[in-house]
């Protein structure tokens, strides 16, 4: 296929700040040199160096050369796009400059980090980074977002403890919920536990009064025996079915979607630390049996006067084939402890072992720990390359396992009761994950955009994930993770309207032939096939469309790109970060 004849090139004027980033950038990368030399490019009409790009003096320095010098594009050389890219953009707006005609070149993480042992290889990388992004600056064109309308109505996936909080918070917004509970019954895990620490409120009470709230609102619907089953549209207006216990199913449009799926106790293996030996239970059994009888504590009749917790059962596993469970489940030394110093006030006669790896009752929770020393219990501590021994004989239960606190010493315990203080497991949704095509991480649960500054938001516009539906958390780091996406779904929602990137993918028709590949890559299902004159051609659909480009590389006609990051553009940068010096 022959190229298309280019357009002549038309003079940019186009300002580049370099920042120091208070030395993070500075004492690796010789920036005043990326300076001077990126101003000898014939497009670059202002270049300077900031200390902090992204400070509001600089920014505004930044908006007074843009007016003054009437720039036409901006590169800014500083750190990851996902830091500071929303914040850039805004400034580019306020002065003026459409804030895609702005580049962000990442010459800290990619440069001044990654070679800290080689300050002239860190400049040439970062120079040529830099002149890529001037390139790329070059074939930018002013984009407007995409305003669609958005319906006022909200479907939660999941009515465990987030869910319902979420539920109620989107109701006080005067927002619809649509709350969809697969079990035949609200309330979660939390709701067969017992004392929660550390308000030592019962499960049950907390789950049934948020139940109560929720049965008593007009614009909250709840779903039992319920599930999703497909889902289409756009963000701020997505056709979604629920598929009923009946076998029914119901037609919504939603604007938002929220997953609050929960998780699953780790179940262990038959054998593992002893479990499926008689005595040996899961730290969620026990929470059951004492909800059950809180001033009891036998066990097949036989009352218990000693027992052994072992911990990180299921938790910071070793690397493995599947699901990798290397993480910490963060709420199970704060559970246990609280347990133990529960049954101590009960039970003051009761003798309690904590066997640990290591104990992480963070926060303010360490006086749980601390509670728990005090009132008696003893810890000891076993290494990840020797984990204690749970058995069985004529006597009875048996534990052993050397202390690593005595230097290693053998220590035999007789208990009534193993504990196997279990962390989380992500809660298997196949047929979800088929409908809603989130990502999932190494770990097997979902995966947020960016862990500190979009925490609850995806990758799908739209949608949002809550509670240990994304990784462990105790219950009240649940409810804060709910309710910040109760305010990401109100902002999104309320004022009728959301604005999408316009940097999505575009079809040429009088290349395009409809060969398919293009809608066999694109995971969002944005591209139709429509007839153009007298054939059929692809078309894509900007509301539905992420611009990740899939169908880009698929396209062997080179039919399809993304706005912003067109084939000349890419090109460009291509022959930019090729140039030889002089």
């Amino acid at each position: 296929m022959t190229e298309p004849e280019q357009a002549p090139k038309v003079p940019r004027r186009i300002g580049v700040v370099v920042c120091q980033c208070g030395g993070n950038i500075s004492d690796y990368v010789d920036t005043e040199k990326v300076r001077a030399e990126i101003a000898k490019d014939p497009d670059v009409v202002s270049s300077r160096v900031e200390m902090f790009a992204c400070s509001d003096a600089a920014q505004q320095a930044s908006v007074q050369e843009i007016r003054e010098k009437k720039l036409d594009g901006l590169v800014v050389c500083s750190c990851s796009p996902k830091l500071h890219l929303a914040t850039f953009r805004a400034m580019s707006a306020r002065a003026g400059l459409n804030p895609y005609e702005y580049t962000q070149v990442n010459i800290r993480e990619q440069c001044s980090w990654a070679h800290t042992h080689d300050r002239e290889g860190a400049t040439g990388k970062a120079l040529r980074l830099v002149r890529a992004g001037v390139a790329h600056t070059e074939g930018t064109e002013p984009l407007q977002r995409i305003r669609v309308e958005t319906i006022p109505q909200v479907l939660v996936i999941g009515a465990g403890v987030a869910g319902l909080r979420l539920a109620l918070a989107l109701s006080d917004m005067g927002l619809s919920v649509h709350l969809v509970e697969k079990s035949d019954h609200a309330g979660g895990n939390v709701a067969r536990w017992g004392t929660l620490f550390p308000s030592d409120r019962s499960g049950e009470e907390v789950t049934g009064q948020l139940i109560e709230e929720v049965r008593g609102r007009q614009n909250i619907q709840l779903y039992l025996r319920s599930e999703l089953v497909e889902k289409s549209g756009r963000v701020g207006a997505f056709s979604v079915r629920i598929r009923t216990g009946t076998g029914d199913t119901i037609p919504l449009t939603v604007g938002a979607i929220v997953v609050a799926t929960g998780f699953e106790p780790y179940q262990p293996a038959q054998g593992e630390f002893g479990y499926g030996l008689e005595g040996v239970v899961t730290l969620p059994e026990l929470k059951e049996m004492l909800a059950k009888e809180p001033r009891s504590l036998t066990y097949h009749g036989k009352e218990v006067r000693t027992i052994v917790y072992v911990y990180c059962v299921g938790s910071r596993l070793p690397e493995g084939e599947g699901v990798q469970r290397t993480y910490c489940s963060r709420y199970c030394c704060s559970a246990t402890s609280h347990v133990s110093t529960t049954l101590n006030s009960v039970h003051p006669e009761l003798h309690q072992f904590h066997l640990f790896r290591d104990i992480r009752t963070y926060g303010r929770y360490e006086s749980l720990y601390e509670g728990a020393r005090r009132a008696g219990s003893v810890f000891l501590r076993y290494g990840e390359e020797d984990p204690p021994e749970v058995s069985r004989d004529d006597q009875g239960l048996l534990v052993r396992l050397k202390d690593r606190l005595m230097a290693g010493e053998p220590v035999e315990i007789r208990p009534d009761l193993v504990v196997l203080v279990t962390g989380m497991a992500p809660r298997p949704n196949e047929e979800l994950n088929r409908v809603l095509k989130l990502p999932i991480g190494t770990d097997g649960f979902y995966r947020e955009i960016h862990v500190k500054l979009r925490p609850v938001e995806t990758v799908v516009d739209g949608v949002f994930i809550v509670g240990t539906a994304q990784g462990p958390k105790n219950v009240a780091e649940s409810v804060a993770s709910s309710l910040a996406a109760g305010s990401k779904t109100g902002a999104l929602l309320l004022r009728g309207h959301v604005e999408l990137d316009p940097q999505v993918a575009r079809v040429d028709p009088t290349l395009c032939t409809w060969c398919g590949e293009c809608q066999a890559a694109c995971p969002y299902g944005a591209i139709d096939r429509v007839l153009y004159g007298d054939k059929e051609v692809a078309q894509v659909s900007p509301v539905l469309c992420k611009g990740e480009g899939g169908c880009v590389s698929a396209c062997p006609k080179q039919a399809v790109s993304v706005l912003g990051y067109t084939h000349s553009q890419i090109t460009a940068m291509i022959d930019a970060l090729a140039r030889e010096e002089a």
